[in-house]
């Protein structure tokens, strides 16, 4: 994985050392108010960052793609993570301390990810799952040019009764 330079933004490949303080951006309560629960220790977090950092799938047919946003100042912001499958789709998700809504920051960290996947991994098509009560995230998709995805593949997708799939063509994002 590289190291993402984006306006002033690094994305760091994802590893165990960033659980201590990813575990202090993590523990945010207003990130949970729609889905998740915080991580229960520094160590969990380490320790599911270690699986993480193969990058792959246990069957090795999955990219498994996982950035912390390191702002100018040195502090983490969040992550971006991608799960990239062999027909050139990926999932996308992302997670920000609520210090750094409303700042362009998720947006320009989910781009330069975007842009990534595309030239490093042949991503092509994106996908995104959210609650449909979540409008920072929703507006967040918009903006990039993702779109609600028909019923028909939310229907294949498994999604929970309250959740939404959002999709886009890569170079809808990048034009």
């Amino acid at each position: 994985m590289n190291v993402i330079a984006a306006q002033g933004l690094v994305l760091e490949p994802q590893v165990a050392d960033h659980a201590a303080e990813m575990f202090a951006v993590l523990s945010d309560p207003a990130i949970y108010e729609y889905e998740m629960e915080p991580p229960v220790s520094v160590e969990a977090l380490r320790s599911r960052y270690e699986r993480l950092e193969s990058r792959r799938s246990p069957d090795g047919r999955e990219h498994w793609l996982n950035w912390a946003i390191r702002l100018p100042a040195g502090e983490l912001a969040g992550f971006v993570q991608a799960t990239v499958q062999p027909d050139g789709n990926a999932g996308i998700a992302y997670v920000f301390a609520s210090a750094f809504w409303g700042r362009g920051i998720a947006s320009r960290a989910v781009r330069a990810m975007i842009g990534e996947l595309a030239r490093g991994y042949g991503v092509t098509g994106l996908s995104a799952v959210l609650k449909q009560r979540n409008a920072r995230s929703l507006r967040l998709l918009e903006r990039l040019g993702f779109e609600r995805a028909s019923p028909e593949r939310a229907a294949a997708s498994g999604l929970e009764p309250d959740e939404m799939l959002y999709v886009v063509r890569i170079g809808k994002v990048l034009s």
